[in-house]
């Protein structure tokens, strides 16, 4: 998808169907509304920062929706294009939970090496408490994002090697209700 226009070729919906969960009709729309709120074509960083903002007016959700742009932005060249968009929101919002998960491990494995450390994990969990702001009441034991790290590193890092591979968080993930339910929001058909 190049230069952005005002109606998507048939091509364009062909192959967007082909890679999401969407149909033909639910396509076009949300083409529509990516459109009418991003009419260059391009969602920005400083845009999709002012929608979480708009999602958690009680804390700061700007480092984390900087990492979720980061994600998003599968081409890396700082613009989140409807194509990145639409794909990624099929992913989160209608993909099995395999992917719903291997799209989560994108966001916290921060360097893309593969794994994730404690110390990408803390920066994530760092910008969720961030984000919420007073919005959680959390056990002792998880009320800070070292504390709530090293909880779930005990119980993922099988091998205890420090790191998490894909399927570590994988199969970590499906057993805390917290990481589940925070993937499994299902967005509506059109």
């Amino acid at each position: 998808m190049g230069k952005p226009s005002s109606k998507l070729t048939s091509g364009e919906v062909k192959d967007l169907t082909a890679c999401t969960y969407f149909d033909k009709k639910e396509i076009h729309q949300w083409y529509k509304d990516f459109m009418k709120d991003c009419p260059s074509g391009f969602l920005k960083k400083e845009e999709f920062q002012h929608i979480y903002q708009q999602f958690f007016p009680n804390g700061d959700p700007t480092k984390f929706a900087n990492f979720v742009f980061n994600v998003f932005d599968s081409n890396k060249d700082g613009y989140i294009s409807f194509k990145e968009f639409i794909i990624a929101l099929s992913v989160t919002s209608r993909g099995s939970l395999d992917e719903k998960l291997d799209w989560a491990f994108s966001l916290y494995d921060l360097d893309d090496d593969g794994y994730i450390t404690k110390m990408e994990m803390v920066d994530i969990v760092d910008a969720i408490y961030s984000m919420v702001g007073n919005m959680l009441d959390l056990p002792k034991d998880e009320d800070t994002p070292e504390k709530r790290v090293n909880k779930i590193f005990a119980q993922m890092d099988t091998n205890r090697d420090g790191k998490l591979t894909k399927d570590e968080f994988r199969e970590g993930s499906k057993c805390d209700p917290w990481i589940v339910q925070a993937l499994t929001m299902d967005v509506p058909n059109s």
